[in-house]
Parts: structure tokens; sequence; C-alpha cells
């Protein structure tokens, strides 16, 4: 960083502001605040990728704190681990994909949801109270697991059309 506090001519102070905003708004809709602006702050860098002593000069936060943010990360499909080119050290990279990548993940979560609400609508009884109540929750998951994937692929088809690449093909 240069003396004028500029980065690759972006004001750094600004870039710190709007990942402080934006890891806000992840924490608020449901995120752990470390992953959330470890998150925000890899989003935000220009190659997508940083190391953990990048992360941790950036953000201010010990290793352990990277470490335990990029691992939660890395669960969710939000970012994966990249060894540097001759080196041990370990980058984390958000891929242009990664909200793609995330929702697909949730996609595998509803469908186990929908085995186990299945079991629960014949342990019940799809008569009684409980198992009318069990079966129409069922029902919104199935409907939204459609909706889900319906939408994946027209995003794919706009993504495309807008991008010109296909998901997954660029960093």
């Amino acid at each position: 960083m240069s003396e004028s506090g500029r980065d690759n001519g972006r004001d750094a102070e600004a870039v710190s502001r709007f990942v402080e905003s934006f890891a806000a708004q992840l924490v608020e809709a449901g995120m752990q605040r470390m992953p959330a602006r470890v998150f925000a702050a890899l989003l935000s860098s220009d190659e997508g990728a940083l190391t953990s002593a990048e992360l941790g000069e950036q953000l201010r936060i010990s290793p352990a704190a990277v470490s335990g943010a990029v691992r939660y990360l890395a669960q969710q499909h939000m970012v994966s681990r990249e060894r540097e080119p001759g080196s041990r050290r370990e980058r984390y990279r958000v891929h242009s994909n990664q909200w793609y990548e995330a929702l697909a993940n949730r996609e595998t979560v509803l469908k186990r949801w929908e085995a186990a609400l299945s079991e629960g609508v014949t342990s019940l009884g799809g008569d009684t109270p409980a198992g009318r109540r069990m079966a129409e929750t069922l029902a919104f998951f199935e409907f939204v697991d459609g909706e889900i994937s319906a939408m994946m692929e027209r995003w794919r088809v706009h993504r495309e059309q807008i991008f010109g690449e296909r998901p997954g093909l660029s960093q």
C-alpha cells in the first residue's frame, strides 16, 4: 500500500468500510461474524484470493480466527484452499460462482430434510394432525427444491448471456 492509503488505485479505507458493511449484512442474514468478514475481504480483493497473513493483516485478526473462518466457508462451498506455487503457504479463493455453489449445497440439505420429513409422515400417520403438518412441511420443501432447481438452470443461461462463460470456468 502506498503512503496515500491507496492500493491498486483504490482507497484502502473505503475498501475496509465496504468489507465491514457487507460483512454486517451477512451477519444479519445469519452468517457467523468472522467468516462474513473473511468472505467479504476475499470477495473485494482483485485476485479473489488472499493468504492467511494477508487476511489477518487486512482484517486485524489472528491466524486462528482466519483458520476457523476459512474452515467454515470451505464447508459451505464458498471458498477453496490452494497452494501458492513453490510455497507451502495456502491461499484462500472465492470463485465467481460461489453463490451458485453455496445454493447448490443447500439443495443437498433440502433433499435430506425431505427424506426425514417423508419418514415422519409415515411414522406419524398422514391422517393425524401432526402427520398432516409434517406432510405440508414436506410439500413446502419439495416445492422449494423444485423452484431452486429451475432457478439454477435459469441462472446458468442468464449468466452465460451476460458474461459469456459457464459457471465454474472463471475465477
